[in-house]
């Protein structure tokens, strides 16, 4: 029952995404300048929110424009209705939604479908990753200076030990290949589907991550904080892997040289 609630709110949420993508639509800020938010992104939460609580009105629901709604339940809806709405507000089809189910703080379902590029990736907990139905895994690349990896920049940004550019520096002065494509849920999923051999980000929020980390876990990479530490949402920083390259790039983040 949840799995298939899943699976119609990430398509109600796209299809808002598709139907004022280029189109006209209301653009205002938050925190900062460019961190926006549009019209298009509270339609899909709209959209989303009527799904879910159909089905499951009870319910606990988290997401990125409205907040927490919360209730008793164990199960918590965790929601991006635009991941990238810079990206989508400029009309770059590199954008998605992403929605997380977590039971008992424990995240045992996520999807992210980006349907301008027509991929619905889905995991749950312990029965692997697929993109489309059809089943992913991570890269098996080992060694860090032959990886290519993805990362994204905070809208504000904070100048502190081994920063994300202090890191990217380091890395690209090894000529490592490092793409930014707006969207952390989508460079969680292109990881999992082996597309990157490593993300990583020092500043996410829990719905950018919830859904896209556990497909990572499920198509047999490895997630953790800036630590090393057991991977939660609910904390900012965020480094996924393949696995095999993980130790290298933890210690890079650590101040470690490459």
């Amino acid at each position: 029952m949840i799995k298939n609630t899943l699976f119609k709110a990430v398509e109600a949420g796209a299809a808002e995404l598709t139907r004022y993508f280029n189109g006209k639509f209301t653009i205002s800020s938050k925190a900062t300048i460019n961190d926006l938010v549009t019209e298009a992104d509270h339609a899909s939460e709209k959209a989303i929110f009527k799904i879910i609580q159909e089905n499951h009105p009870d319910h606990f629901i988290l997401s990125e424009e409205t907040g927490a709604v919360p209730t008793n339940s164990n199960i918590k809806w965790i929601i991006d209705p635009i991941d990238g709405t810079i990206n989508f507000a400029n009309g770059i089809p590199i954008c998605c939604v992403s929605i997380g189910v977590e039971e008992n703080g424990e995240m045992i379902m996520g999807a992210v479908y980006n349907p301008f590029m027509n991929e619905l990736f889905f995991a749950e907990k312990g029965k692997g990753a697929t993109l489309n139905e059809k089943p992913i895994k991570v890269s098996d690349k080992d060694n860090l200076l032959t990886s290519c990896l993805v990362t994204g920049f905070p809208y504000q940004y904070l100048d502190s030990e081994n920063g994300p550019l202090q890191i990217f520096e380091k890395l690209i002065r090894k000529s490592i290949p490092v793409r930014r494509l707006g969207s952390a849920a989508l460079d969680l999923c292109w990881t999992a589907a082996g597309r990157f051999d490593g993300f990583y980000e020092h500043k996410l929020q829990a719905w950018d991550s919830a859904a896209g980390f556990l497909i990572v876990q499920e198509a047999g990479g490895k997630v953790t904080d800036l630590k090393g530490e057991k991977y939660n949402p609910y904390q900012p920083g965020i480094i996924a892997s393949n696995g095999k390259i993980h130790d290298q790039l933890l210690s890079l983040m650590k101040g470690g040289s490459l």
